[in-house]
């Protein structure tokens, strides 16, 4: 089980990364506008600067639902591997056997 602050940082950031949303998209795009004149892609650069670092979409960190394990996380289930074996193996995803030969 991983720390629940680490987990509840990770949730933070989501909601901000939806919050800031808008407004860094509107400012990427005129950052990267090469028809408007340079000053103004410069402004945009530093006003996507002054954001929180924490609403950049780069910063979430990819969790297992269920035990906030950062590692080896497949994102079709938002399970690491070893929840999702243990769910396998007790036959409670549809569909999914343990593999045996």
């Amino acid at each position: 089980m991983a720390k629940k602050s680490a987990v509840e940082k990770n949730k933070r950031r989501r909601r901000m990364v939806a919050k800031f949303l808008a407004k860094r998209n509107t400012l990427r795009a005129i950052a990267n506008d090469q028809k408007l004149p340079a000053e103004e892609r410069f402004e945009a650069r530093l006003k996507l600067s002054q954001l929180p670092r924490n609403s950049a979409p780069t910063r979430i960190r990819n969790r297992c639902e269920m035990t906030g394990r950062p590692r080896g996380v497949y994102r079709k289930y938002k399970m690491s591997r070893i929840s999702l074996r243990d769910l396998a193996s007790t036959g409670r995803i549809p569909g999914m056997v343990k593999s045996s030969w």
